[in-house]
């Protein structure tokens, strides 16, 4: 894929995580690094250095009135917004520790960031409250229902809502909400979170009856570590930090002089009207308008979020309609382009509260890309990223991912052999002849997209798509895939799994399909022997009969722990030690294990297999483990052995490079091919192209089978963070590979 890699000088890269934090500018770095080192002293202190400390103070204050509009008031410094919130809960919440109502709630938006709702619940909690803490719901734009405030405002001790959304950049109708308040409630306390409006919206805050107001500076390009927060005069306030009585007593503990520094900096930027770093509404929306346009020119089917009629335009969230969010993020990490899915305080979250909120589809709530610049963004900053953005198309094209729509695609047959495709722990595998023809085995719905591409793209002829058995968690996808690749699937009557009936095998070049019946984890389970000429198993699909390091469940309806034992041993007459175990899930990641690395990780079969127990011992072992484990554990299809953790060796940047200079050495990029298109990684390590593989973990299986890897030689394993290629360590040092090396820390720590 040398063609399609992006030039060997390294990239600058290209920052578009904005709302989860800023660089700081460099003018506000050199103000913050002066106070550090010659403006340093204490503002409680009576000297000079001090009387000097404290006038910055105040005057970084005094800015923060105009920034904010806030002409009464306190601004109190804190260390960020998280604190902030705190400190009006708690201020609110212990000030209602004697109210009269008889059903008191806490409110807060639906698509509020989850330190205001999970800071209600748990003062709430502490301090005895006992209120209902309930949820306002929003449309499909994310804007607030301001019938369900009207309904229960009258018993609220506090309301909170956000001024802009971190995730989607929709802004709420403060007037409104607050005509809705104060209609019907004027002593209930209102906390606005201002957090992602600072630089972005014209905020007055005291023309308003908002009580409390958070923010934050490093959303702003100041330093990390410092806020304030705006507290309406005559609002409750009690001290969140006690102790030597700083900030007139409200928040004690000596101020951070140099992040207060570097807001005096940003706010006087902010006041310049001549100054030209934070850029209008109307150079904003032209910004957003060029980045729209790169990502539907880059990835076609492309679905947003949010309405840019209700969002500031420095948001952009969206979902690529047949990509999971992991595989673009990958992708555009690769590309050093930085973006997040949804919010980065949530990352981990399998969908968006935010968009569920908003009644989006599963698809877009679990695949939501953030892309997010700050107000102070160049011209030139957005041009460089919508021509890194646009770069990405052609390794795209060249993977299966998107379909071309050039005349004469530059694309590698990048299906050849076998895959494996994982979602949420399931599997789907592909094996592709060399002369094109395909089978596809326990296909998932949510890869229908990915399969139609591969084979449209790569001009498969599928000769079946098949199911081991009817799974019992998810709808069958044979059906539906078949009809999609309707014109590439081979005619003919199939069984209910799929399996062409008027055939005993199906022949796949020099290789042929085999059918056996494996009843167990459910009465139709069959497993899938690929065999070569000479009648050895390459590849045994056996669906959720053996698991990595496991068996399946035979607790579910239609299992049988006795039928699995006789299954287990009708397979092993036809399988070899190498033969690569090819199942329906796999829970621990393994991705790559023969049926001897098998037998070694699952006691119970290779007691079975050697004789050592019965068939009825099998048996009631089997089930009194599956009764067990049904109670202990949520997985559904099967229940596998936690791995021995192996002592993975660990090389820095500096030693694999180092290492990479002997012939004998190999370095591995784990990362799928799309990402390792995007990474000169052979330059990077100044080694061979012909000593740098690309064996992503979907293709470890037929990596092993295949013998492109060879036990005598020394091999050190990458991947962006150093995760992936440490699971693909252990999983090669399990098949006997022993000198295995995994770079610590990954692509992120070679710089």
């Amino acid at each position: 894929m040398s063609e399609f890699l992006l030039p060997d000088e390294p990239l600058k890269q290209v920052y578009l995580d904005a709302n989860a934090t800023t660089p700081v500018l460099p003018c506000i770095a050199d103000v913050v690094s002066h106070t550090m080192q010659i403006c340093f002293g204490n503002p409680s202190s009576p000297h000079i250095s001090g009387i000097q400390a404290k006038h910055l103070l105040e005057q970084t204050r005094d800015k923060a009135r105009a920034v904010i509009g806030a002409k009464n008031g306190d601004i109190l410094f804190t260390s960020g917004a998280t604190e902030g919130i705190q400190t009006a809960v708690v201020s609110t919440l212990i000030n209602a520790k004697k109210h009269t109502i008889k059903n008191p709630v806490l409110l807060y938006g639906a698509t509020e960031h989850k330190a205001v709702p999970n800071t209600l619940k748990h003062w709430n909690n502490v301090l005895e409250i006992n209120a209902q803490v309930l949820a306002i719901p929003v449309d499909s734009n994310g804007i607030l229902d301001l019938d369900f405030i009207a309904k229960h405002i009258n018993n609220a001790l506090m309301i909170c809502t956000m001024a802009v959304n971190n995730e989607t950049g929709v802004y709420q109708n403060l007037a409104a909400i607050e005509q809705t308040i104060r209609s019907r409630n004027n002593n209930v306390s209102w906390m606005v979170d201002c957090v992602q409006a600072l630089g972005k919206q014209a905020l007055v805050l005291s023309d308003t009856t908002i009580d409390y107001a958070p923010f934050s500076g490093h959303k702003l390009y100041a330093p990390k570590g410092i806020g304030l927060l705006y507290i309406k005069s005559g609002s409750a306030y009690t001290p969140f930090i006690a102790g030597g009585g700083q900030e007139s007593g409200m928040r004690s503990g000596t101020e951070n002089l140099p992040g207060i520094a570097g807001l005096n900096k940003l706010f006087s930027l902010l006041l310049d009207k001549t100054d030209d770093t934070f850029k209008s509404l109307d150079t904003l929306n032209s910004y957003r308008s060029e980045l729209h346009e790169a990502l539907k020119n880059t990835f076609g089917d492309i679905t947003f979020n949010h309405s840019f009629e209700h969002s500031v335009p420095t948001t952009l969230n969206f979902a690529v309609n047949d990509l999971t969010s992991k595989e673009v993020i990958d992708l555009f990490d690769a590309a050093g382009i930085r973006v997040s899915g949804g919010s980065a305080c949530s990352t981990g979250a399998a969908q968006s509260f935010v968009l569920d909120a908003m009644g989006a589809s599963k698809w877009q709530s679990e695949n939501a890309i953030r892309l997010s610049f700050g107000p102070a963004a160049t011209q030139q900053d957005i041009t460089y990223a919508c021509e890194r953005i646009r770069a990405l198309k052609q390794i795209l094209q060249a993977n299966c991912l998107i379909v071309s729509d050039s005349t004469t695609p530059q694309q590698e047959v990048c299906a050849l052999g076998l895959t494996q495709f994982r979602h949420q722990g399931a599997c789907s595998w592909l094996y592709v002849s060399d002369d094109k023809h395909a089978v596809i085995i326990d296909p998932i719905i949510e890869l229908i997209p990915r399969f139609e591409k591969i084979a449209n793209t790569q001009n498969l002829k599928v000769a079946a798509v098949l199911n081991t058995h009817k799974h019992q968690e998810r709808e069958s996808a044979t059906q539906l895939l078949t009809s999609v690749l309707a014109h590439r699937v081979v005619k003919g009557e199939v069984d209910a799994l799929g399996w062409p009936i008027n055939l005993a095998t199906i022949t796949l070049t020099n290789d042929v399909l085999e059918k056996v019946a494996t009843p167990g984890h459910s009465k139709d389970s069959v497993s899938y022997l690929l065999k070569n000429s000479a009648g050895e198993t390459r590849y045994c699909f056996c669906g959720d009969l053996i698991l990595p390091a496991g068996l399946g469940n035979t607790s579910l309806k239609g299992g049988d722990a006795k039928a699995m034992a006789q299954s287990i041993l009708t397979l092993s007459k036809q399988l070899t030690n190498k033969s690569i175990i090819c199942s329906g899930h796999d829970y621990q990641q393994c991705f790559a294990m023969n049926w001897a690395v098998q037998q070694k990780q699952t006691p119970l079969l290779s007691a079975l297999k050697n004789n050592d127990i019965s068939i009825d011992e099998f048996a009631l072992q089997k089930q009194q483990y599956d009764a067990l484990k049904q109670v202990n554990n949520t997985q559904l299809c099967g229940y596998v052995n936690a791995l021995p953790e192996i002592d993975t060796q660990q090389l820095s940047f500096k030693d694999a490079k180092a290492m990479l200079s002997t012939d004998s050495t190999y370095l591995i990029d784990t990362r799928e091919p799309y990402e390792h298109g995007a990474t000169n990684v052979a330059h990077l390590f100044n080694t061979p192209n012909a000593n740098t593989l690309n064996i992503p973990l979907s293709r470890m299986a037929n990596a092993v089978f295949e013998g492109q890897l060879n036990k005598n030689n020394t091999y050190i394993l990458l991947c962006r963070s150093g995760n992936r290629s440490k699971i693909a360590a252990n999983n090669l040092m399990q098949l006997g590979y022993k000198t295995v090396y995994n770079l610590n820390g990954g692509l992120a720590l070679s710089n």
